[in-house]
């Protein structure tokens, strides 16, 4: 059993198109993203910078268009388990045909949009807290008025909220754990993005979802959602729910998988998986040159 996952924010890096481009349609593939993002996705991915780059409106449809792009490279068939982190959920509800790709990258522009601008409403930040008992640190979070946005598994807790209180977290980490403050616009999957939530749920309407035709596993819970329209929902409250990318790993395990794949731009997602998935073959899809070991595996 192969999963094939699709990475979020804070995976982009500048120039990550560049080899992608050279594919056969490549050009006019990223031409028509463009389009449906409002964005010119080319030059983002080519020669834009570090800081452009990071602009939430920019890396999320950035980031889904690029797993999306080699995805279809791939163009894997089977049974397949299929799961994306935070944004990489919009991907991957595309690959499992739950929408088509055109919808998934205006959905990622519309949502990359609307957390921008809830960003900007009042002054929030995110770190990774690494390390540590679990509980001690949920509960020094809870202490601080802290979500925890993103629970990894593999040690790796991500706290989100006020500004003030990711500083207070900082200057006092709980015992064993290593706090490391994450370049970001504001509190991911918490309360302070239901505006942008409400946006979503709007783009959501114009939708119709698919039944999934591989597994497709919820940020959620882990859990394996067989109804498109339910998957689409929970797209919408993922936007203020924690990721709980440690119980999609879990139920992979459970499911049997072996081997795990993560799209480009690949190395976070590999790198929780080398942690919590002992024994898991473990492929992270950087540029072309890795697509032909991706298609043995397949096969």
């Amino acid at each position: 059993m192969i999963a094939i996952v699709a990475p979020g924010q804070g995976s982009q890096t500048p120039g990550m198109f560049s080899p992608w481009l050279e594919l056969p349609g490549a050009r006019e593939t990223v031409a028509a993203m463009s389009d449906l993002s409002g964005l010119d996705l080319e030059r983002l991915g080519t020669t834009a910078d570090a800081d452009e780059i990071k602009d939430t409106a920019v890396t999320q449809p950035l980031v889904v268009s690029l797993a999306l792009l080699a995805f279809e490279a791939i163009a894997p068939s089977g049974d397949l388990v299929v799961a994306g982190h935070s944004v990489g959920e919009i991907a991957a509800a595309a690959m499992a045909g739950v929408i088509p790709k055109d919808e998934a990258v205006r959905l990622a522009a519309v949502r990359g949009r609307a957390m921008a601008d809830a960003c900007a409403l009042e002054e929030t930040s995110m770190a990774a807290v690494l390390g540590g008992d679990e509980q001690e640190v949920l509960r020094a979070l809870d202490a601080l008025g802290l979500d925890p946005a993103n629970r990894n598994g593999a040690g790796q807790i991500v706290a989100a909220g006020p500004l003030q209180a990711i500083t207070a977290l900082r200057e006092n980490p709980p015992a064993k754990a290593r706090v490391m403050p994450l370049s970001v616009a504001g509190a991911f999957h918490t309360r302070f993005m239901q505006p942008a939530q409400d946006r979503v749920a709007e783009q959501r309407a114009t939708l119709q979802g698919s039944a999934p035709a591989y597994t497709l596993l919820s940020n959620a819970d882990g859990t394996a959602v067989g109804d498109g329209g339910e998957f689409l929902d929970r797209l919408v409250t993922q936007v203020t729910s924690p990721v709980r990318w440690d119980l999609c790993m879990s139920t992979m395990l459970d499911l049997g998988v072996d081997a795990i794949v993560e799209l480009p731009p690949a190395g976070a997602l590999s790198g929780l998986a080398r942690r919590a998935m002992k024994g898991v073959q473990n492929v992270a899809v950087k540029t072309p040159d890795d697509l032909d070991g991706v298609r043995d595996l397949l096969a």
